[in-house]
């Protein structure tokens, strides 16, 4: 089962919790032990498991990111968004999740997030189920 999810940024940077929108795909799909992949097709946005409960987890993220690769900063990449492709890159483009029981298995505090720092911007999440 393979679906597209629209998702909508509201700033440069944003850090949207997705992990709903996952759980609703992987539950309608009926498959009780199996595999989610999440996926999102774009250079500057990225995907990530991580702290849920506390903002703070998500501000440190998006500061430390910051410092690695700043706005203002020499880019040879053309369209001005260089720092957007660096940072989308240390996050990485997709999140395999475990199924168990028809659920995802996640830890306590894990929430999902599409990663944007090219924003605002309508995004797509591409979600795969498959059963063991």
């Amino acid at each position: 089962m393979l679906q597209r999810l629209k998702v909508s940024t509201s700033s440069r940077i944003d850090l949207v919790n997705i992990t709903q929108k996952v759980e609703h795909v992987t539950n309608a799909s009926g498959v009780t032990s199996g595999i989610c992949y999440v996926f999102v097709p774009h250079t500057t946005a990225g995907i990530t498991l991580n702290e849920n409960a506390d903002q703070g987890v998500l501000l440190d993220i998006v500061e430390r990111l910051s410092s690695i690769a700043p706005e203002g900063a020499r880019y040879h990449h053309m369209e001005g968004n260089g720092p957007a492709h660096v940072k989308a890159s240390l996050m990485g483009h997709s999140e395999p999740l475990l199924i168990e029981n028809g659920s995802l298995v996640l830890g306590t505090w894990q929430g999902i997030f599409l990663c944007e720092f090219d924003g605002p911007r309508e995004r797509q999440v591409i979600i795969k189920v498959v059963e063991d």
